[in-house]
């Protein structure tokens, strides 16, 4: 069980610095899909935990990790989509404001010049 616990935390950590330090959108999305790998194994060994306790297994920990999984599916999905549209709008996927140096800021209509 040690090692288990100790791969979710590998695995947490590893995804939070690489949501934190890479600048990249779609490393980005690989890094929150790595950190929500390491919270599903986290509830899985509480789930299993409870079952080696010698009280009932609980199924309530199990159904939070498969319900999870098919939101973290989604949300990876829409994600991607939404960067295949940036990028197909601007041919670039950086967010950075180097990026889009070159245009001008759009401007409000209530603005005046």
């Amino acid at each position: 069980m040690t090692i288990f616990a100790a791969c979710a935390a590998l695995l947490m950590g590893l995804g939070l610095f690489g949501l934190i330090t890479n600048p990249q959108p779609l490393r980005k999305i690989v890094a929150f899909n790595i950190l929500g790998s390491g919270v599903f194994l986290l509830f899985g060994i509480v789930a299993r935990r409870g079952a080696a306790a010698g009280v009932g297994a609980d199924p309530v920990p199990q159904a939070l990790v498969i319900t999870g999984i098919v939101v973290a599916f989604a949300a990876t999905a829409m994600a991607v989509a939404l960067l295949l549209r940036l990028f197909a709008d601007r041919g670039d996927t950086r967010l950075d404001h180097e990026s889009a140096a070159g245009t001008e800021p759009a401007r409000d209509d209530c603005r005046p010049p």
